[in-house]
């Protein structure tokens, strides 16, 4: 219990997450940078990387912060041209014209990298931010940016940048450009689906560190005690079937709403939500145990869904922000299927597992002892979690 608890704590108050986008056009002589990240991101950047940090925009619209932001980004933000580093600068700072939602509001800022000599073929593209701060013991922040790479007049790549990975676009100067109706390159759609459904299987197991395959960061531990309380209670196939897919219809609707900016609920209300979710059926197979397979189980389910979609879709919406038409619905679906995938990496070898280990038992009354206890202490166990969470959770929001 005790070494649980220890994981839990560095990531129980939030998900450690800073999100961005970036417009990337590449001229013969030079890359422009068009950058865009919401007031909290600036915020939290500023407070963690700095050592004597200017006051947060968000306290009173300070220019003097926003550029503080824009040069630690432009050091962040690592371009090559055929293999050679180039050096960025700010060209261009502007602030958000109102700061009345903190998560939603955005700056925008524009860079730009000189070529040493015209006219590369390839060029590289690769991001750090944040690798200087900690979240917590043993956790480090996650940034990822969304990324439209793309050489004059061409269409663009586009893909999700997170820290440390690479993106990379091979100019063709030579070929005339296309015609400015073609909205991706061969391929894109298929690209971007993979990596926005990759995005959300690391948004509840983590982000791989590179050490092992179990080795991970920022895993999802709120929603994984969610669905493992809810797999504690079930004995059947269908009982699983019922209440996850109760579960993940719930948060796919909120999920897309959210995404689509038809629903907007602060993280202040909502991580407080999915930290009582996880209370609430835990608490319910500790007491009730005989109860929690029925209707109002899959009501439960199906109601803190709602609040789960709302918690995912924070992982989503900023880096959506260059995306339009049929790529909007892929990026959505694509990161649905991740976080169910994500879900099911958990769910489905516990149960049977736990399955496995009742079935041995030698009579019925064995068996049906056997899972009520495993029921009852590993829920006991969740909820201590849970309600650790809450706290954290309640905390965080009074503070905000």
């Amino acid at each position: 219990m005790l070494l649980f608890l220890g994981v839990l704590v560095p990531t129980a108050g939030a998900h450690p997450l800073s999100q961005g986008s970036l417009e990337v056009t590449v001229h013969p002589d030079r890359i422009d940078v068009r950058a865009r990240v919401t007031l909290e991101v600036v915020s939290v950047t500023n407070m963690l990387v700095e050592p004597d940090p200017l006051r947060p925009p968000t306290a009173g619209m300070s220019e003097e912060a926003f550029k503080q932001h824009a040069d630690y980004l432009a050091a962040h933000l690592h371009f090559t041209a055929d293999g050679k580093p180039l050096i960025g600068r700010v060209i261009d700072v502007t602030p958000p014209p109102e700061v009345s939602d903190v998560k939603n509001s955005s700056a925008v800022y524009k860079f730009a990298y000189s070529f040493p000599t015209p006219s590369p073929r390839v060029i590289g593209l690769r991001q750090d931010v944040l690798v200087d701060a900690k979240f917590g013991a043993g956790q480090n922040w996650v940034a990822i940016y969304f990324v439209a790479l793309a050489q004059v007049g061409h269409p663009p790549v586009q893909a999700l940048l997170s820290r440390n990975e690479n993106a990379s676009l091979v100019c063709d100067w030579a070929a005339a450009a296309p015609s400015v109706k073609e909205s991706a390159v061969p391929g894109s759609n298929a690209r971007l689906f993979g990596t926005y459904c990759v995005h959300g299987i690391d948004h509840i197991l983590g982000e791989p560190t590179g050490r092992s395959i179990f080795s991970r960061t920022d895993v999802g531990w709120d929603h994984l005690l969610f669905v493992t309380a809810l797999v504690l209670s079930t004995k059947s196939l269908w009982d699983l079937l019922k209440v996850v897919s109760a579960f993940t219809l719930a948060h796919t609707i909120t999920l897309t709403l959210a995404a689509l900016r038809m629903v907007n609920i602060r993280p202040g209300i909502v991580e407080p939500l999915i930290a009582l979710s996880i209370v609430f059926v835990a608490v319910q197979n500790v007491f009730w145990p005989r109860q929690s397979r029925g209707a109002i189980r899959l009501a439960a389910a199906f109601f803190f869904g709602l609040f789960h979609g709302l918690g995912f879709a924070g992982s989503l919406l900023e880096t959506m922000q260059g995306l339009h038409g049929t790529t909007i619905f892929l990026s959505i679906l694509g990161f649905s299927i991740g976080v169910e995938l994500g879900h099911q990496f958990v769910v489905i070898p516990l149960f049977f597992v736990l399955r496995t280990l009742r079935e041995r038992r030698p009579t019925v009354v064995s068996r049906e002892h056997f899972h009520f206890n495993i029921q009852r202490f590993g829920s006991m166990a969740i909820s201590l979690a849970g309600m650790f969470y809450l706290v954290v959770a309640l905390r965080m929001s009074f503070s905000r």
